[in-house]
């Protein structure tokens, strides 16, 4: 084969090979979101969240999770923090309320969103944020995995960080329904159907354990989905009669079949539409 042809070849390879991600400029957001094909750090303009004081009924794990974010952003010792639970009981917005609740005097603390199916990038992802002069949350929401999901594997690097250790300066948040990330079933019919069934399980459902925090979410009482209501009609200048407010609260809820921070705000949304007030 003459050098013509090998040239030819190897400028080929290179249009076809996706460029190396550019070192990310993080002083232009406070949030990111990680993207793959091609790896990029997309920055978030305006991270969507409401203020802390507004979540309502959580307040062992508000003040836990706050702690901990607070003594990471000073550059002390942190844990990494699993927050699990009922649906719609605030686990991400609690993430993200405690970001924005920090980041007024800690402006080098970043929010970084990564997907659960881009799992496998993560170490790629953990090389551009390990030098870098700020400290990062990384976050996945909604953090689950099937009886043959291999992804919580690239998990470990994050939770373990192999030989190289986590990164100092990134923390790992991930919220789940459930407390192992996996569901009870497949946990027990990996017991029943594995040749080695404690060592079927124990690989995933120990996963769990490598966060230093277990912070569990339960469904809230008609008091809590109350006040929270509350809290954002004086948040957001929606007057209403409490007696009217109550009762139209509590039928929204029972059209639902359940009460939950999100339930909650949906019914706040309803509301302020037909108030016109207008929700930023």
């Amino acid at each position: 084969m003459d050098q013509d042809m090998l040239k030819r070849i190897a400028e080929a390879l290179e249009r076809i090979a996706p460029a190396p991600l550019s070192t990310p400029e993080f002083a232009a957001a406070s949030g990111f979101v990680w993207h793959v094909s091609p790896d990029r750090l997309e920055p978030v303009p305006e991270i969507n969240r409401v203020a802390l004081d507004l979540l309502v009924g959580i307040n062992r794990s508000r003040d836990t999770l706050l702690e901990n974010t607070r003594r990471f952003a000073a550059g002390q010792a942190a844990n990494n923090a699993l927050l699990w639970g009922a649906r719609g009981m605030g686990k991400s917005s609690l993430v993200k309320a405690i970001h924005g609740a920090l980041t007024p005097s800690y402006p080098d603390l970043k929010l970084v969103e990564l997907q659960r199916e881009d799992l496998p990038s993560v170490a790629r992802l953990l090389q551009h944020l390990r030098g870098a002069p700020y400290r990062f949350i990384l976050f996945c929401d909604d953090l689950s995995f099937s009886h043959d999901d291999q992804h919580y594997k690239s998990l470990k690097a994050v939770l373990d960080g192999g030989i190289e250790g986590r990164p100092e300066n990134v923390v790992f948040y991930a919220t789940s329904n459930r407390r192992h990330l996996m569901p009870r079933d497949m946990i027990e019919n990996e017991r029943s159907s594995a040749i080695n069934p404690s060592e079927a399980v124990e690989e995933k459902v120990s996963l769990s354990d490598r966060f230093g925090l277990w912070l569990g979410f339960h469904p809230c009482d008609q008091d809590a989905y109350l006040a929270m209501i509350e809290g954002y009609c004086a948040a957001h200048g929606v007057v209403v009669d409490p007696e009217t407010l109550r009762a139209e609260a509590i039928e929204w809820q029972a059209t639902r079949g359940a009460r939950s921070g999100r339930v909650a705000w949906q019914f706040f949304t309803d509301l302020a539409g037909r108030h016109g007030v207008v929700l930023r």
